[in-house]
């Protein structure tokens, strides 16, 4: 899971795509990271929501995440899509859970979930994550969409590495 939240746990505000919060970790050192990690990723992962952000942006964008973002092959959970036509989705309406666990056994590189809170949770329910990489916008936004929905199973996690950006966010992984 990659994720970018608030000090006070929130991935979104209060409408989908309030994610006016980034630009207080955003900066040329999270750039870097960000290439990195497209760079070891055989797949990114969303849910439909965050596939149709992601989409509506990066199929305009220019640079270097854009050209990674949109030649990386993307698997698209969804039951209400008809189609995914961002170059190189693939549009799945069955069980994610089921399908991530199978990938996960192919020889690979990373597959990366961004935000897609309710596949992330499903993931998270069926402990699919091998780690979590959170970063912490400097900012406290009061109210929002969190990142971790209450009601979920407990997780013990051990903290692999931290990573103080000059923005004054930070990275966190956690490994389960």
């Amino acid at each position: 899971m990659w994720n970018v939240m608030t000090l006070d746990g929130y991935f979104e505000g209060n409408q989908n795509w309030d994610l006016s919060f980034h630009e207080f970790i955003w900066g040329d050192e999270l750039e870097k990271i960000s290439i990195a990690q497209l760079n070891s990723a055989d797949y990114l992962v969303f849910g439909r929501i965050t596939y149709e952000g992601m989409a509506a942006y990066w199929k305009e964008a220019k640079g270097e995440i854009a050209d990674l973002m949109n030649s990386i092959p993307k698997l698209v959970f969804s039951k209400t899509l008809t189609s995914a036509d961002w170059n190189n989705s693939r549009l799945i309406k069955e069980n994610a859970a089921v399908e991530i666990a199978r990938l996960k056994e192919e020889d690979g590189k990373d597959l990366y979930v961004f935000g897609s809170a309710n596949l992330s949770e499903a993931l998270i329910n069926a402990n699919l994550f091998d780690e979590y990489r959170i970063g912490v916008a400097p900012v406290i936004l009061g109210s929002g969409r969190p990142l971790f929905t209450q009601g979920g199973f407990p997780k013990k996690l051990t903290l692999d590495s931290t990573h103080q950006l000059s923005t004054g966010g930070v990275i966190l992984k956690y490994k389960k």
